[in-house]
């Protein structure tokens, strides 16, 4: 494993992961061997917006039934079972940290979509596929924690076939620089890698990638994150929450997610490209 691998993986991937999602949906009275998505709406998705984002980027993008899709940076697997399960595509996701995807794993086991949706631990600087190999490429909230964009744009190039979309959603720098740590995606500055707007632009057009639609969803997401604020200071957060897989400082992690797009340290984009 490399030192930027070992780095996302002690960022993100507490070794009982999967363990505390179980016990999280056995504690919320949820019938562990006849689970359904409904039932990991809460916690399955870790991007801005959720479950709706990735339905609204997913129409964005003109995902159709039968498309190969690679998802970079797949989490516990939620956005890919939501494109399979919803838009009917055939779902491969990709993420470093290998509790994540030992937890995808079980969990789309359990819903019983493992034909539909697989899942593979890996570098995306080093993908394990052949070239034009997926029509879509998707990826939500992991540009954050990856330094050499050009090299992973060159990954996205090359497994995309000819005409296929990149979509992606992402948290990037804003016009006032100094982020505030620790936020969801870092806990200090060694995995934290944002650019600018115009500098993702650049780095998109250098690698071939032509824009289709880009969007500012900032001020979306921060009235999404105030109205979740409200609640967790009022109960705490929900059972089946982020903080199910994010035990760390979730609170402190959460405040400062919004205080930095307050503040305008951070914008958040969704954005949808054609190779």
């Amino acid at each position: 494993m490399t030192q930027a691998a070992a780095a996302i993986n002690a960022q993100y991937g507490p070794a009982d992961i999967a363990e505390r999602i179980m016990a999280r949906l056995a504690a919320a009275g949820k019938d562990l061997d006849h689970l359904t998505r409904d039932d990991l709406a809460g916690l399955d998705e870790f991007h801005a917006g959720g479950r709706d984002s990735t339905r609204e980027l997913a129409r964005i993008a003109g995902i159709v039934p039968g498309a190969r899709v690679l998802d970079l940076g797949s989490g516990i697997g939620g956005p890919a079972r939501t494109l399979a399960a919803e838009f009917g595509c055939r779902a491969t996701g990709v993420d470093i940290t290998d509790q994540y995807c030992r937890a995808a794993r079980m969990l789309t086991e359990k819903l019983g979509m493992s034909a539909a949706v697989d899942f593979v631990c890996a570098d995306a600087l080093s993908l394990p596929f052949e070239r034009a190999a997926f029509d879509v490429v998707w990826s939500q909230n992991a540009w954050m924690n990856i330094a050499d964009k050009p090299r992973l744009l060159r990954e996205v190039t090359r497994v995309l076939r000819p005409g296929g979309v990149f979509a992606m959603e992402s948290i990037l720098a804003g016009p006032v620089p100094d982020v505030h740590l620790p936020v969801l995606w870092a806990d200090g500055p060694d995995v934290n890698h944002l650019v600018t707007e115009g500098e993702a632009k650049t780095l998109l057009a250098a690698a071939g990638l032509r824009q289709r639609f880009w969007a500012d969803t900032t001020q979306r997401s921060i009235e999404l994150q105030k109205r979740r604020q409200v609640i967790n200071e009022r109960d705490g957060p929900p059972l089946l929450s982020l903080e199910a897989i994010v035990p760390a400082h979730f609170r402190a992690k959460v405040a400062n997610v919004l205080r930095n797009n307050l503040e305008s340290r951070t914008i958040t984009v969704q954005a949808v490209y054609t190779a």
